[in-house]
């Protein structure tokens, strides 16, 4: 009795039945499944003057419901007339049209799993080059060449230094931690990091700007910090389409470089630079809660996190393969039209 299609109830009473045949007293049936001892016996007799029949509910009292539910949810998908100024039907906005209670509008959403008030976003990718880009990308995270190295770079622009007006107050029991809504701007900075995914160790550098010659700086740091061993070691980098990155001091900097080799993410696809993942641990962990009284103030929180992070560094696994995200990334029918 584990199918997830059975009516709780159902499956509770035939477990009864079951029991009993079994020859479990009522007594322990009452015990095992959580309801009385009368219980037991009513259902017992039941299925023993009705079989199977016996164990689902009988025609409940009273008049049939008059109400349309299926009605209320057609009204619900129809665009609100453009009268009533809204993007989307409440509860009561609806009610009032259909001349029924809020409430009867709430249950028919509930059965029928409809919630105008949540809204969510889809992004497709358009790159004609989608299908080899995440089959690049993924066949580097799940099995990487022999003697590389694989870098995931980006940058994270425009962190703020904000300064609140007065002390955080420090969590304590029963309370969060507490701050003013009021701060003053300092500035911004831009964190450049490449993630190795074997360590998780980070190379990073703050820099006041984001442009080419600032990525170029970084791609130089980066270089300076897995110098080359004699032992043919590449650097494989994984990167997005940010256009930094592209320009051509870059790519005659990198063919200058042939032991670094670089793969671009599909366009709308950053979410598969895992730095983006580091990015945010990083923000949660360090950025986001701060106070920072000057830009230098930022850049040195920052360090610091970073070089903690580094002491207690983990892999940065991936684990979906290249045909599970193109399935996934096939768009869905949104029109039967022929044109």
């Amino acid at each position: 009795m584990r199918s997830s299609t059975v009516k709780a109830g159902l499956a509770q009473r035939a477990r009864i039945v079951l029991l009993a045949a079994d020859g479990v007293s009522n007594t322990e049936i009452a015990e095992r499944v959580g309801v009385s001892r009368p219980t037991v016996i009513s259902w017992r007799a039941r299925y023993t003057r009705s079989g199977l029949a016996g164990l689902h509910d009988e025609q409940r009292p009273g008049r049939p419901r008059t109400i349309d539910h299926e009605a209320i949810i057609a009204a619900t998908l129809t665009p609100p007339p453009k009268k009533l100024g809204i993007t989307h039907w409440s509860s009561r906005l609806l009610a009032a049209r259909l001349k029924v209670d809020a409430s009867t509008v709430s249950r028919a959403w509930r059965r029928a799993g409809v919630q105008p008030w949540r809204s969510q976003t889809f992004k497709f990718s358009t790159d004609p080059e989608l299908v080899a880009k995440v089959s690049d990308v993924v066949g580097l995270y799940l099995a990487p060449p022999e003697n590389a190295i694989v870098l995931c770079i980006d940058e994270k622009s425009q962190i703020q230094a904000l300064d609140r007006t007065a002390p955080m107050l420090p969590m304590q029991p029963g309370l969060p931690e507490r701050r003013t809504h009021d701060y003053r701007r300092h500035g911004t900075t831009t964190l450049f990091a490449a993630l190795e995914i074997a360590t998780g160790q980070v190379t990073a550098r703050c820099q006041p700007r984001h442009r080419h010659q600032e990525f170029l700086r970084f791609l130089k740091d980066v270089a300076r910090a897995y110098p080359e061993d004699g032992s043919g070691t590449e650097l494989h980098l994984v990167m997005d389409n940010y256009a930094a990155h592209k320009r051509v001091e870059i790519r005659d900097w990198l063919a200058a470089n042939p032991r670094i080799k670089v793969h671009f993410t599909p366009t709308s696809a950053s979410w598969m630079n895992l730095v983006e993942v580091w990015f945010g641990i990083i923000e949660r962990q360090a950025i986001h809660r701060g106070s920072y009284r000057s830009v230098a103030d930022l850049n040195t929180k920052i360090r610091a996190f970073i070089n903690g992070w580094n002491d207690r560094a983990h892999p940065f696994v991936w684990t979906k393969t290249a045909d599970q995200i193109l399935a996934k990334a096939d768009r869905q029918t949104t029109s039967k039209s022929g044109h």
